[in-house]
Formats: C-alpha cells, structure tokens, sequence
C-alpha cells in the first residue's frame, strides 16, 4: 500500500492506494498518523478511492486511527468508500460512527462547520 500526503488548508487528506491488510498498510497508515499529530495536524480525510480491499486488520486500524485521533481533539473523515468498503463498513456497523463523503470539498468544508 502507498500513502500520498496532501494538504487541503489546515486539512491533511492521505491518499491510500492498494489493498489494506495485515502486515500491508495497516502499520504505514499508523506510522503516517502518529506522525502528523505530532506535527499538529488533526483534521485528516483518508480517501478510499483507490484501495481495492480492506481486511479485518485493515480496518481494525482504520478504527484505532479514528480513536487515535479522537484523543488527541482531532476529526478523521472517510472519503470515496468504494461499494465493497461501504458495505463492510455497513455490515459491521461502522458507518455510523464515521463521516464519509463522495466529494473531497464536501469532506474539507466538513471540518470548518463542525467543531474540532
């Protein structure tokens, strides 16, 4: 899995592509977040567009990611769940619990309405 870091004004988006599995992209996208938070950066989009397949390891640390950066008074929102993410995400019942958007300006503009 690759991670490509942008910035969207005080918005970091990480653009993951490839499949997200055990040993294969969860301990880079920990490795990624653990490092913008001590950079100060707290208002993160993971954009799912190009990651083909997530397992339980996956998302176990898209989950830890989330609550990584809940501690920390920071907001992660999901965007461009693929139909196979979505309904994972629907089946296990986490798509209540994250802010997922189809439009990358909708996901920025999110963070300025909400409080952080």
């Amino acid at each position: 899995m690759q991670i490509e870091e942008r910035s969207a004004g005080e918005v970091t988006v990480l653009d993951l592509k490839g499949k997200m599995t055990l040993g294969e992209g969860d301990e880079l996208l920990k490795d990624k977040i653990n490092s913008l938070l001590q950079q100060g950066r707290k208002k993160i989009v993971l954009n799912l567009e190009e990651v083909p397949y997530i397992d339980s390891a996956g998302l176990g640390e898209i989950v830890r990611t989330y609550t990584t950066i809940k501690k920390q008074d920071g907001s992660l929102k999901l965007l461009n769940l693929t139909k196979r993410i979505s309904d994972l995400l629907s089946i296990t019942k986490l798509l209540t619990v994250f802010d997922t958007f189809d439009s990358e300006a909708d996901a920025v503009r999110s963070f300025s309405s909400a409080r952080v």
